[in-house]
C-alpha cells in the first residue's frame, strides 16, 4: 500500500521499517495492528504518526466528482455531486452539476443521445470542466475512465460493464445502453 494512499476507519496502517512511531490523532493500535481512525492520508511528523481529518471543498475546474443522475433531457443530464476529489460531502451538501451532450464523450459528439449514456439514479465519475452558471457545475465524461460507474436495472440488479457503451442486467441478461466508464485497475 502506498504511503499517501487513502485509508478509511479501521483500515491497517502499513509501517515503513524502522522504530515504531508514536500514534498521534488519527490512528490506534488493536491487537498490536496500528488502524486508522478517520478518513485519510496518514502521515509522518517527527516520530509521530497521525491522520489529519479530510475536509471537503466545493469542486472546481479539473476536479474528479461522483454523483447520481437527477434528471435528463434531450439536451444534458442533471448530477446531485457528492463526492470531490475522493471526499464526500456533508448531508445536504450536494452541488449540482450538468452534463451536456456535446461533453459525454469525445469523438461522435453531434450523434450522442443522453437517453442511451444515462438514466435516472446511476452513479457518475465525471471531471468538472468549468463553474458554469450560477446553480451547476458542467461536467464531462469525454474520457475513458469517466461515465457510469453504478447503475441499477429494471430489475432491479447491479449491472454488469460488458462494453464502453452497454451494461448488462445479471438477473435477465437484458443489455442496456449507458456511457460506461472503464473501470479501475483494467
Amino acid at each position: 500500500m502506498a504511503e499517501d494512499s487513502f485509508h478509511l476507519p479501521g483500515q491497517p496502517v502499513i509501517l515503513p521499517r524502522g522504530p515504531v512511531p508514536q500514534l498521534g490523532d488519527g490512528v490506534y493500535q488493536r491487537e498490536g495492528v496500528i488502524r486508522a481512525s478517520l478518513v485519510g492520508i496518514p502521515r509522518h511528523e517527527a516520530s509521530t504518526l497521525t491522520i489529519s481529518r479530510l475536509r471537503p471543498h466545493p469542486p472546481a475546474p479539473n476536479s474528479i466528482v461522483l454523483g447520481s443522475v437527477t434528471r435528463l433531457s434531450p439536451l444534458q443530464a442533471l448530477l446531485s455531486i457528492s463526492v470531490v476529489d475522493g471526499v464526500p460531502l456533508p448531508p445536504g451538501e450536494e452541488f449540482i452539476g450538468v452534463i451536456r451532450t456535446q461533453d459525454v464523450r469525445a469523438t461522435e459528439k453531434d450523434r450522442v443521445k443522453i437517453g442511451d449514456c444515462f438514466r435516472g439514479g446511476d452513479v457518475v465519475k465525471g471531471l468538472v470542466i468549468s463553474l458554469g452558471d450560477a446553480r451547476s457545475y458542467y461536467i464531462t465524461t469525454a474520457r475513458n475512465d469517466l461515465g457510469v460507474t453504478f447503475a441499477t436495472s429494471e430489475a432491479g440488479a447491479t449491472m454488469e460493464p460488458v462494453s464502453w457503451q452497454e451494461m448488462r442486467c445479471p438477473k435477465t441478461g437484458r443489455i442496456e445502453k449507458r456511457k460506461c466508464a472503464k473501470p479501475e485497475g483494467l
